[in-house]
């Protein structure tokens, strides 16, 4: 998923949250094409401080996430979804408030063909990692991952896992088992925030992560595992498969699977990875 939007050539800053399935707008890059402020940040400043005073909610509501500035580094940044943008767009007064509103539906649109077609989603992902340099077997590597996580999750869905929260620490036992690293911990490694973390992984990474999910969604179905219980066992299996070739490789190789490398801008640093993680 694409992290910069373009309207009408210009840059708006996003992020779509996968568990709440919202996208997320940076509402300075979108005060700077609706009023062509030459200090978009000010103005926002004002008009954050106008709504307020006037017992706008919606303000209120409104966060911060860290978003890739134009110094390349990650800064804090207020942001709002889609029902939120829409009520302060409202209050900038700007011709081309419509035609952003209209934008703003576009993207959700296409947020919705893409949960439809899994395959369109596909193709875009490929187009925006190939713009950020991504090499075309690292593509395909992050691609095949994706598949098989896809028939992981398949089962957890069909065998009695229904709960986001459950997704999440399945997810975990998995990562954990497998790295010796919770996912948190992995993030912090790499330096990372909001971003995705398989987005940033190694070619090697995205390869044992593969075959922990695939080991896991092997076991569970051999043993027909039902409800979060039984397949939290078999992701902790399927993780120690991974595990086991992990250790394997590094015994070979004298290098560690896990890194603190990543895919940020420059001037974000990289973490050492500390050895005895397991």
């Amino acid at each position: 998923m694409s992290n910069i939007k373009l309207f009408e050539e210009k840059k708006v800053r996003s992020h779509w949250d996968a568990e709440k399935e919202v996208w997320y707008f940076s509402i300075t890059d979108v005060v700077a094409i609706l009023t062509e402020s030459i200090d978009p940040l000010a103005y926002w400043r004002k008009l954050k401080e106008r709504l307020k005073k006037e017992g706008n909610q919606t303000v209120t509501n409104c966060h911060g996430l860290k978003m890739v500035a134009a110094d390349g580094k990650m800064r804090l940044t207020d942001v709002a979804d889609t029902e939120q943008l829409l009520r302060i767009i409202q209050s900038v007064p700007s011709p081309k408030a419509e035609p952003f509103k209209q934008w703003l539906a576009k993207v959700g649109y296409e947020r919705m063909q893409e949960i439809a077609n899994p395959e369109q989603s596909l193709d875009r992902a490929r187009e925006n990692w190939q713009k950020l340099g991504r090499s075309e077997k690292w593509i395909q590597q992050r691609m095949t991952g994706q598949e098989t996580r896809n028939k992981l999750t398949d089962y957890w869905k069909d065998s009695g896992v229904e709960k986001k929260d459950e997704f999440a620490l399945l997810t975990n036992i998995i990562h954990e088992e497998w790295t010796g690293l919770t996912v948190k911990k992995h993030k912090d490694l790499k330096g990372l925030k909001t971003q995705n973390l398989r987005d940033h992984m190694s070619e090697a990474e995205l390869i044992f992560t593969a075959l922990a999910e695939l080991s896991t969604r092997q076991i569970a179905e051999s043993e027909e595992a039902k409800g979060m219980n039984e397949n939290a066992k078999a992701s902790k299996k399927g993780g120690a498969v991974a595990k086991n070739a992990r250790k394997e490789l590094e015994g070979q190789t004298g290098k560690s699977v896990i890194t603190g490398e990543n895919f940020l801008p420059p001037g974000v640093g990289l973490k050492e990875i500390s050895q005895g993680n397991d």
